[in-house]
């Protein structure tokens, strides 16, 4: 054996030595319920996709409870042939299941969204040639129009909108707030798939009828919403208030505090497989949400496809 090998032979021993005395000298981790990482951590809870509620050229839906079942109000979409704005009706006792009341509920109003008032009788808030209407009903299947507009596009904010449309509407006490669209004809940039920028505004009425105009709910003028905003939905979470509404990437949501609008929006669904794209095609749109036996359930359109629903499951 000569000089060198027999070097390395010492040198591969004391290695191996020191290797031996570092695994006898360490202790063994006991793993329990303070240090071990896979267990005894809460996870969000995450919306998960359950298939088509109404199939077909439906979309803008809204629903209400009406005691032991739940109701939920649907436009045409503008590609129907004969298209007249109609609403339509489903009923449903479990959220999955629906079945369509016979009848139209109501012609040229898109965006229904649907409140119930102080002495019984239900509130439908629309769009309308370009701006918010109203129609009122004993039993939230015939309904009569109000006079007058409850939102046109002036405003004192130097806006130049070109329309008013998809309202939300909820009753806190003897008051009303809104939030509605405003859409101003241009694009945002040249990268952007939509013609026009939509924001967020909003107002408040003591009546339900004469509503006061506010400022700014939410801007889409930035790199995370790029123009586009559109189908709020205010949803009482618990001990909150937040807005639920749709831009490119998919569903999101901001949360409403005593007359502010929290600017941080999170996002909380989308039907992309790809994180990184800017613009994915046919996103969830329109979103409505309804707690349905103990879980949240989320309706959103796909375009020309229908009426589609996810339900919030707890992930741990």
């Amino acid at each position: 054996m000569d000089e060198k090998t027999v070097l390395l032979l010492v040198l591969s021993l004391f290695i191996i030595g020191c290797t031996s005395q570092q695994t006898i000298d360490e202790e063994p981790q006991e793993i329990n319920e303070d240090n071990n990482p896979n267990e005894y951590i809460e996870q969000e809870p995450s919306w998960k996709y359950n298939g088509i509620a109404i199939s077909g050229k439906y979309a803008d839906a809204d629903v209400i409870n009406i005691g032991d079942k739940y109701r939920m109000y649907y436009s045409e979409e503008p590609e129907v042939q004969d298209f007249k704005g109609r609403v339509y009706s489903s009923i449903s006792t479990d959220g999955k299941t629906w079945i369509q009341e016979q009848g139209i509920r109501k012609e040229w109003a898109t965006f229904p969204s649907i409140v119930k008032t102080n002495d019984g009788k239900y509130r439908m808030y629309f769009q309308n040639s370009g701006a918010i209407k109203s129609a009122i009903s004993t039993d939230g299947l015939t309904w009569k129009d109000d006079s007058g507009i409850r939102i046109d596009k002036e405003n004192s904010l130097n806006l130049n909108l070109e329309n008013v449309a998809a309202p939300t509407v909820i009753k806190t006490d003897n008051s009303y707030l809104m939030v509605y669209r405003g859409t101003m004809n241009r694009k945002y940039n040249n990268e952007v798939p939509n013609s026009d920028i939509q924001l967020f505004l909003w107002a408040t009425s003591n009546d339900g009828i004469n509503f006061e105009k506010k400022v700014i709910a939410l801007d889409s003028r930035n790199d995370e919403f790029l123009g586009l905003l559109d189908g709020p939905e205010f949803v009482e979470w618990d001990d909150e208030s937040r807005l639920y509404f749709w831009s490119y990437k998919g569903v999101y949501h901001i949360n409403y505090n005593d007359g502010n609008f929290l600017q941080s929006a999170e996002l909380d669904y989308t039907t992309s497989t790809n994180q990184y794209m800017k613009f994915p095609e046919n996103p969830p749109g329109d979103p409505t949400l309804v707690k349905i036996n103990g879980k949240f359930f989320m309706y959103y359109g796909q375009h020309e496809k229908g009426i589609y629903y996810a339900v919030l499951e707890d992930s741990r």
